[in-house]
């Protein structure tokens, strides 16, 4: 059991609500970024048991910013936690929030699940995570829900939308260059991570791979 599943297990303060398999995928990927100077990001902060939650695990070095549609989380703000809001599928407001929040080493999307607002806020924010951060857009089962917009092989749902980007991650291998081009994503993401409901991006500035031979031929 790891540190999250600790402090969720006896969590005494602002409610949490997390399937039990999200902990260990959490430690995972940001394991690494505790003790140190850090910026998180994280989009839907409900009773913000959460916030609470990454302040303790992340340590008193870092800076935690939560985002929601409602005015009252306003008042779940403490030492450490900065919460703004809005709404996550309003571009103005995410464009907005960019110039008023450092770049991010981690972004959790934990919103309202719609398939309008995942897509919308790894657009306008995906640019912000820094180059060696963590983006993580949890509670993707709602692809497969109609009310949220999804649905199984629907085309605009988050998880098809998704895909596109393990073509993008090899971009460099292509050749018909014309459908497939080296862009953004390209160059800025290093993994891509999918777990039940879960996928994470691991960012890192990468160039085109090239390979190499060494030692003798024997035929």
């Amino acid at each position: 059991m790891n540190d999250l599943k600790k402090y969720f297990e006896n969590n005494y303060k602002s409610l949490i609500h997390k399937w039990n398999h999200y902990f260990e995928i959490y430690d995972n990927h940001f394991s690494r970024f505790r003790g140190k100077n850090i910026t998180i990001l994280e989009i839907g902060v409900s009773h913000g048991g959460s916030l609470q939650m990454w302040k303790d695990y992340f340590g008193e070095k870092a800076t935690i910013i939560g985002v929601d549609i409602n005015p009252d989380c306003k008042k779940l703000e403490e030492d450490g936690i900065k919460i703004y809001i809005g709404s996550q599928e309003d571009r103005a407001f995410l464009r907005d929030l960019k110039y008023k929040i450092p770049k991010v080493d981690i972004l959790i999307d934990d919103g309202g699940h719609t398939m309008k607002q995942q897509i919308t806020t790894f657009e306008e924010l995906y640019d912000h995570v820094k180059d060696d951060g963590v983006y993580l857009c949890e509670d993707l089962h709602t692809s497969y829900w109609e009310e949220y917009g999804g649905g199984y092989k629907k085309d605009d749902s988050f998880i098809e939308y998704s895909k596109n980007f393990i073509d993008y991650i090899n971009s460099w291998h292509s050749h018909s260059k014309n459908e497939l081009d080296v862009n953004f994503f390209t160059e800025s993401a290093n993994s891509l991570h999918y777990y039940d409901s879960i996928l994470v991006i691991e960012k890192r500035k990468r160039t085109e791979p090239y390979h190499e031979m060494t030692g003798n031929p024997t035929i």
